[in-house]
């Protein structure tokens, strides 16, 4: 599609950004969970767009439903170009499973980009994860997750503002890992962020 690589080369233009891997290859192609700090409603761009072609087209983001189906453009590139998941951040009922459509994408083979912060940060830390993240590995065990730690974007588009600058960002990709037999929640929640945490450092 077109708009695809319109919107990669505006991406590589107002970033220069290209796929640091610290660890990682993307070869051989497999299931995967990326998931990464949150600070810019790019980020999701800027991860799509570094996943080879090939394997582009296997990966879904997940996607806010209140802000990327709260306007036509925005909805439209959600679901015609990054064919993301929206995922309910506050839900309505107790009984309202904000993760079942992700489940059903994993068992379909499906690959997924991941924000497990939940909202966006300033660039500063990395705030504690959700649970979410645990939730899926434990019902896909064998799933391969990689952490991907944006560095700079925020400064590209931060929050509030409306039209990006151009501001050289880096993408690290960290070594993939799987959940431990038997790991806890705690655990397994706190080694997967100690992850992400060391691709911040130089």
């Amino acid at each position: 599609m077109i708009i695809e690589f319109i919107l990669i080369g505006l991406m590589q233009l107002l970033t220069g950004a290209v796929a640091q891997n610290r660890g990682f290859s993307f070869e051989p192609s497999t299931q995967r969970i990326y998931y990464a700090n949150h600070t810019s409603h790019l980020d999701t761009l800027i991860i799509w767009g570094l996943i080879p072609r090939s394997q582009r087209k296997h990966v879904r983001p997940v996607a806010a439903k209140d802000y990327w189906w709260a306007s036509w453009w925005r909805r439209f590139l959600a679901e015609r170009v990054f064919h993301a998941i929206p995922v309910v951040r506050h839900r309505e009922s107790f009984h309202e499973d904000p993760l079942h459509d992700l489940e059903t994408a994993l068992a379909q083979g499906e690959s997924l980009i991941l924000f497990p912060e939940g909202t966006r940060g300033t660039g500063q830390n990395i705030q504690p994860f959700k649970s979410g993240l645990y939730h899926l590995v434990v019902k896909h065990p064998g799933l391969v997750l990689v952490p991907v730690y944006i560095d700079n974007l925020n400064r590209v588009l931060p929050k509030g503002e409306l039209i990006p600058v151009p501001v050289f960002c880096t993408v690290s990709f960290g070594s993939g890992f799987t959940l431990k037999e038997g790991e806890t929640k705690a655990d397994f929640t706190a080694r997967a962020q100690s992850r992400l945490q060391a691709l911040a450092a130089p």
